[in-house]
């Protein structure tokens, strides 16, 4: 039978669970925005994709906040964890195995994973949920209008891509990380 440690599942809920529906959610979201023209669309159709979109958008929101809220007050404490006092933290052991913050530090060629990979997971990601809270006010603030100006549908989709290749990196360096040290 498949088992998973605490640790484990934390970070399978937050990466493939929230963080893979983020990314799904906003194909969706840049999808439906892109196709909100009034050249596409009758205004009844309009009306009905921005139902969608509105919700779709919140939804994307949502699930990104809770991936990096999860990520930083669920998983990341169990990274951080420090080992004893008695564990050489300056040379990669198995006993360091346990403390993946410490044995990627403790390597030459992994210590770049933590202070440039874990630095992004830590601060820069999350720009990605604000960005994605600005869309989804944005898409309820311009409604309608939306489909007629051009520019503000752009803007909205350079903040999707923003948010989505923010995300997307972070997704990346948390694989990374993770090949090198599992949280078991």
């Amino acid at each position: 039978m498949l088992s998973f440690t605490d640790r484990e599942f934390w970070t399978l809920v937050h990466g493939m669970g929230f963080g893979a529906l983020y990314l799904l959610a906003f194909a969706g979201g840049v999808a439906g925005l892109y196709s909100l023209r009034p050249e596409l669309l009758t205004i009844v159709g309009i009306k009905e994709r921005l139902v969608r979109l509105r919700w779709g958008a919140v939804l994307m929101a949502v699930l990104v906040w809770l991936t990096v809220i999860v990520g930083t007050y669920v998983v990341y404490p169990e990274y951080r964890a420090k080992p004893p006092a008695d564990i050489d933290a300056t040379v990669q052991s198995e006993e360091l195995r346990d403390y993946p913050r410490s044995w990627l530090k403790a390597g030459e060629d992994t210590a770049p994973l933590h202070e440039f990979g874990m630095e992004w997971k830590e601060h820069v990601i999350w720009i990605a949920p604000m960005l994605a809270t600005v869309i989804a006010y944005a898409i309820f603030r311009y409604r309608e209008e939306l489909a007629q100006n051009k520019q503000a549908r752009w803007m909205i989709v350079a903040f999707f891509i923003l948010s989505f290749t923010i995300a997307g990196v972070g997704g990346v360096l948390g694989a990374l990380v993770t090949k090198a040290a599992p949280l078991t």
